[in-house]
């Protein structure tokens, strides 16, 4: 799959589209969903055009990995979710959910979260 440079992550890394920003870096950004499923739902994208987790652990560069990893951890530090737990999601491709074509983690806290997959399989 080629990376679509018209989707809404791309538009936000442009400044095309408004996000409420948490922290960024030269390898990631991280912000709050407009759809939250959790008392605090945040989503983290690296700044490379990668469309999901398989290509970018694939091509991604040594520093861009790391440098993303890092900004997971420093997101869970600034909610304060480290301490208490959270839950860390990506989904990749059309049969793990992905929604968004590039590559994005969800951290979801604050508070009990419930069962993590449906049993539905179809």
């Amino acid at each position: 799959m080629s990376y679509d440079t018209t989707n809404i992550f791309a538009r936000i890394l442009r400044e095309e589209l408004p996000c409420k920003k948490i922290c960024e870096d030269a390898n990631f950004l991280a912000f709050y969903t407009i759809t939250p499923l959790a008392p605090v739902h945040a989503l983290i994208i690296p700044k490379g055009a990668f469309t999901d987790a398989h290509d970018f652990n694939k091509n991604a560069s040594e520093e861009e990995i790391v440098g993303f990893y890092k900004g997971v951890a420093k997101v869970t530090e600034i909610l304060d979710l480290h301490k208490t737990g959270f839950r860390q999601i990506s989904n990749c491709g059309i049969n793990g959910g992905q929604e968004v074509p590039h590559y994005h983690i969800h951290i979801l806290g604050g508070g009990k979260l419930g069962s993590m997959v449906s049993k539905s399989i179809d």
